[in-house]
């Protein structure tokens, strides 16, 4: 069951198209990664999917209803956005920042409550942040500020979190542990999540449902070991390469041919 879905979705800047008459659906309660190179339409369709971009053509559907005609508020309560530069108010606090998760769900007859406390709070714990939260976020690391936006996202309480690029700029050690923070969010929680992500190994270890993309189009999706060879790698960014299984996890692991052995 698609929980996110486009019809014949076209998105361009100015006069330059980028994605033209593309039609997928996000498979509910599961991890959706979408991969090809760079300036192929990735962050492009993910803007149109949380209607940060207005089609030129077609539409975005979500449980059903057009996205064109949602309310903010009521669309903030069930799409969250994490885009791949997020920008705060200098010198905020975790926990203020976290909490502003919670606007869509306010209204002029009911301001904060304990709700709103409770699911801040556990928000924080889920991603590791609570000894964080009297602290500025212009102290933190990389790291501990994707796990903060990745908090504020989930205080948001949506349905369907859209996340672009959430490891940029970070080293393995803490790309491993956003992912992983990721995955128990899908697992423990039923989130359906739809990541960008530039790395096709992970994208291959983390992804129930992969899509690549290339010059706006998807030319395969449907299980990381279905996706993922050694013909569509090299077609996709093109890379000579030979795909083998990760002997730890059983996903497809690209090796990438020395440059003397093509």
């Amino acid at each position: 069951m698609a929980v996110l879905r486009t019809d014949r979705l076209s998105l361009a800047y100015d006069a330059t198209p980028v994605v033209t008459g593309l039609s997928v659906e996000i498979p509910a309660g599961q991890i959706t990664v979408i991969v090809g190179a760079n300036a192929c339409g990735k962050s492009t369709l993910l803007r149109g999917l949380a209607r940060l971009l207005a089609p030129k053509g077609g539409a975005v559907y979500l449980d059903g209803a057009d996205l064109a005609g949602l309310s903010g508020s009521t669309l903030a309560t069930k799409l969250g956005m994490l885009p791949q530069q997020p920008v705060a108010p200098d010198g905020i606090t975790v926990s203020d920042l976290v909490g502003r998760g919670r606007h869509p769900h306010q209204r002029w007859f009911r301001q904060w409550s304990a709700e709103d406390e409770r699911v801040v709070a556990a928000a924080l714990e889920a991603t590791g942040t609570s000894d964080l939260a009297t602290r500025s976020l212009d102290e933190l690391s990389g790291g501990q500020r994707q796990r903060v936006w990745i908090a504020l996202a989930l205080a948001q309480d949506a349905e369907t979190m859209l996340l672009d690029e959430p490891t940029t700029f970070l080293d393995l050690a803490h790309q491993l542990e956003i992912l992983d923070l990721v995955h128990d969010l899908n697992r423990d929680r039923g989130k359906t999540i739809v990541l960008v992500l530039h790395d096709l190994n992970l994208a291959a270890r983390y992804a129930d449902h992969l899509i690549a993309l290339k010059a706006g189009e998807i030319v395969a999706q449907g299980k990381p070991t279905e996706v993922v060879t050694a013909a569509l790698v090299e077609h996709v960014f093109g890379l000579a390469c030979e795909v083998i299984e990760d002997p730890l996890t059983g996903t497809p692991l690209v090796l990438p041919r020395p440059r003397r052995a093509r």
